[in-house]
């Protein structure tokens, strides 16, 4: 909602509609996050695979792998050992759109107008989905 709210500041019209609905019946464990898992903050070195940039919290494990997908992305292999390990609840599809908007949100309101057509396209997904 603060994202939105400075969206609208900011001068952009968008409205969301009911697309919070697409969480009323999704009630996910709390995991470790994150926080801002994306193919810029993960590296590897002789001894692994490292992330960086941590900004942990507590909450839907779909919102870090929402994110992962967002901006680049991660090899196959990673979401295929993953969904191996902690197969993934229906409606994943849906729910990742509507964790990426803030994210999308926060784009817009930091950088400007060129995240308005991928804010405005997240939502014609996520409205379809209601």
């Amino acid at each position: 909602r603060p994202q939105l709210e400075s969206a609208r500041g900011n001068g952009y019209r968008i409205e969301i509609g009911e697309v919070a609905e697409i969480l009323a019946r999704h009630a996910p464990q709390a995991s470790l996050l994150h926080g801002d898992l994306w193919s810029g903050n993960a590296g590897f070195t002789a001894e692994g695979p490292v992330l960086f940039d941590p900004a942990v919290y507590y909450g839907d494990r779909e919102a870090d792998l929402a994110m992962a997908e967002l901006f680049g992305g991660f090899p196959p292999e990673f979401y295929a050992a993953y969904e191996k390990a902690w197969p993934l609840e229906p409606g994943y599809a849906n729910r990742k759109h509507l964790y990426n908007l803030y994210h999308l949100l926060n784009h817009l309101n930091l950088f400007g107008g060129g995240y308005l057509a991928q804010v405005e396209a997240t939502l014609r997904l996520l409205l379809q989905a209601l």
